[in-house]
């Protein structure tokens, strides 16, 4: 009997939670974590790049070292911030982050700008391989940002709207923070990775 009046307590209560939001809060956080899982892979990838990009560029251009120095300290910044699911649910940390891949873009850039001065550089096999690959993470990284995004929103909207409001109230589910206006400029327009065929030897 007493398992019985249970089965149909559970019956009761999974009908309610399923009719006021809950499933679909569940899923929505769930893709937001996903998505970000993918956008802290590929700034990993981007990471990751960074030391050789930086050697190849020293051994050209050994002399620019503010702007080599630059890029070393924004990604050491990068690493320092631990980009957990938990840091979803800090705006500061969140805000944090974000300033650290923008500042580590700002610096790449920079660097770019310099190697344009180098055409030995521009025209070495190891550089071009390099530069091939960070063109393909940035494009990487505004296609898991996108989808990001629009996890996060369809996720706010549950959050917010009435009267899936009162069961995120009820289980805690908060609005997760998003990129920032400021920031997405920042992404959209660094680093421009944009070479054409290395120059012609001199004629001799």
């Amino acid at each position: 009997m007493r398992k019985g009046l249970l089965s149909v307590v559970l019956l009761l209560v999974a009908s309610v939670l399923s009719g006021c939001g809950y499933n679909t809060l569940q899923s929505t956080d769930e893709q937001i974590k996903a998505g970000w899982s993918e956008v802290v892979n590929q700034y990993q990838r981007r990471s990751d790049l960074v030391p050789n990009l930086v050697n190849t560029v020293k051994g050209f251009a050994a002399q620019e070292q503010a702007v080599l120095l630059g890029v070393t300290e924004a990604r050491a910044k990068v690493g320092s911030i631990q980009a957990t699911p938990q840091l979803l649910n800090d705006p500061g940390a969140f805000a944090k982050f974000q300033a650290a891949q923008g500042e580590l873009s700002s610096a790449l850039s920079r660097l770019l700008v310099v190697v344009e001065k180098y055409p030995e550089l521009k025209s070495d096999a190891a550089f071009r391989d390099l530069m091939a690959q960070l063109e393909g993470t940035e494009n990487r990284i505004a296609v898991a940002r996108q989808r990001y995004i629009k996890a996060v929103q369809d996720y706010n909207v549950v959050v917010r709207q009435f009267p899936t409001n009162l069961t995120a109230m009820l289980f805690d589910f908060q609005v997760k923070p998003n990129f920032t206006v400021e920031n997405e400029k920042a992404i959209s327009s660094a680093p421009k990775v944009e070479f054409g065929a290395p120059p012609a030897a001199p004629a001799r």
